[in-house]
């Protein structure tokens, strides 16, 4: 069995992220050897001071404890959703609130059950990102890499790519030429990516309360009933039936901080960017169910 390839950069840090918003309580070693990354900066960073600044952050990052308000704004939100599309930028930041990194990329989302996520470096093109062959946050290596890591199921050559495509949820990191699929009904369990694309019964899984109202935003605290799972809670803060923004916290002490722009519910998905062949010369880890 092949085990999973990792590369210093920063890309790694984008990796823990998109675990905790998809793989669940099981995270896998992605999710595990990407966190102990993390863990290493935020001690560079305490050791550098970054406690300074910790407090910033929590301003912009935490809207307010759950107290009175409304899961209404949710509901509107997932009333009649079938579809959405939208972009979005991500900022991580690492327990002693140093930024770690940041991203943008855009979600895709088909119910039930089906989406694709993907995300970028800030910073780095598709062709960069796809071209690095092993450089450190280098520069790239040529712009043709990015071509190739796009031609196979629509996905793009940058960064990293989640697919749930009904049967498995695929992970390809374009960097290290790696792709990690799982069953999709054991990867999203109590997950925040499951609560977007799941189906009538997603919210059985999670303790939902009315968490106020701050920068003009309904906010709703998401937190899931199991255990094991790897994320704390996540926050959702609504403008009407939009989703505007989403703040994650994971049990390693991180916390990520994603803005949404530009979305448009109910609007036709393609069959090509909710399914994903694995690009030709990449690794791939596990067997899809077919």
């Amino acid at each position: 069995m092949r085990r999973a390839r990792f590369r210093p950069g920063t890309t790694w840090l984008a990796v823990p992220t998109a675990a905790l918003l998809v793989w669940g309580a099981a995270g896998g070693a992605v999710a595990q050897a990407a966190g102990a990354v993390t863990q290493a900066a935020d001690a560079v960073a305490q050791a550098e001071g970054a406690s300074q600044d910790a407090s910033a952050v929590a301003q912009g990052a935490s809207p307010q404890a759950p107290g009175t308000g409304s899961v209404a704004a949710l509901d509107r939100f997932l009333d009649g959703l079938r579809s959405l599309r939208t972009r979005f930028s991500q900022t991580v930041t690492g327990a002693h609130g140093r930024i770690v990194a940041q991203a943008t990329g855009e979600l895709i989302v088909l119910r039930p059950g089906k989406f694709r996520w993907e995300i970028h470096p800030v910073g780095q093109s598709a062709e960069q990102s796809a071209g690095q062959s092993g450089q450190d946050g280098g520069q790239s290596a040529g712009q043709g890499g990015g071509q190739s890591a796009g031609q196979s199921g629509g996905q793009s050559g940058a960064g990293q790519l989640l697919v749930a495509d009904g049967r498995n949820l695929w992970f390809y990191d374009a960097d290290l030429q790696q792709v990690t699929v799982r069953p999709q009904s054991t990867a999203l369990t109590a997950t925040p990516a499951m609560l977007l694309s799941g189906g009538t019964n997603a919210l059985s899984a999670f303790e939902v309360s009315g968490a106020g109202r701050k920068d003009g935003l309904d906010w709703v605290q998401v937190v899931p009933k199991a255990a094991d799972a790897d994320f704390k809670e996540a926050r959702l803060g609504f403008s009407g039936n939009e989703l505007e923004r989403m703040i994650l916290e994971d049990k390693l002490g991180q916390t990520a901080t994603l803005s949404f722009q530009d979305a448009e519910r109910n609007v036709p998905v393609a069959p090509s960017e909710v399914s994903f062949t694995p690009p030709a010369g990449a690794d791939v880890i596990g067997t899809p169910q077919k």
